[in-house]
């Protein structure tokens, strides 16, 4: 009968580890924590690890109406100009380390990012203010879809998504 038991609690314990986690999997309890804002898209998320806030969705749309994307030097504008919607100061483009501690490689669909404390994020590239080295027209940038960093050419790329942070 003992031996039947720690066959069956082996067999479970198997099912457990080798099973997926959600696609909507989250963060560990009280990593992030979300403060809804005044409006649509208006919430920011504070990283409780890093001490960092982050703006909770993604860049609204650029100046000419027409994407919610920008070229990389109207990218940091809007995250200068970012506290008129989302309050307090100090807004910016996030570098490329702090952009990478926000991608959850636990997820097994993309985009690979904790979609309940960032809902709706695309899995695209996402502008950093880190400069690749040697090469000064690159900035790294970030694509949800790999979770990798990934060298930008500021000159060619029509527009990449801004995530702001201070």
């Amino acid at each position: 009968m003992k031996n039947n038991i720690i066959r069956l609690l082996g067999a479970i314990s198997i099912v457990v580890v080798t099973s997926p986690r959600s696609a909507d999997a989250n963060a560990p309890a009280g990593h992030y924590v979300v403060t809804a804002g005044s409006g649509t898209g208006n919430g920011t998320v504070y990283d409780t690890k890093s001490k960092l806030t982050w703006q909770q969705t993604v860049s609204l749309y650029n100046v000419d109406l027409s994407s919610n994307t920008y070229n990389w030097a109207s990218a940091g504008t809007y995250c200068a100009n970012l506290g008129a919607r989302l309050g307090g100061t100090g807004w910016r483009l996030p570098t490329i380390k702090e952009l990478m501690s926000i991608v959850d490689l636990s997820q097994t669909v993309t985009p690979m990012i904790d979609t309940s404390a960032f809902p709706s994020t695309p899995s695209e590239f996402f502008w950093s203010s880190s400069l690749v080295v040697g090469s000064p027209s690159y900035r790294w940038g970030v694509s949800f879809t790999w979770a990798v960093p990934m060298n930008l050419d500021m000159a060619t790329r029509g527009g990449s998504y801004v995530r702001c942070v201070r």
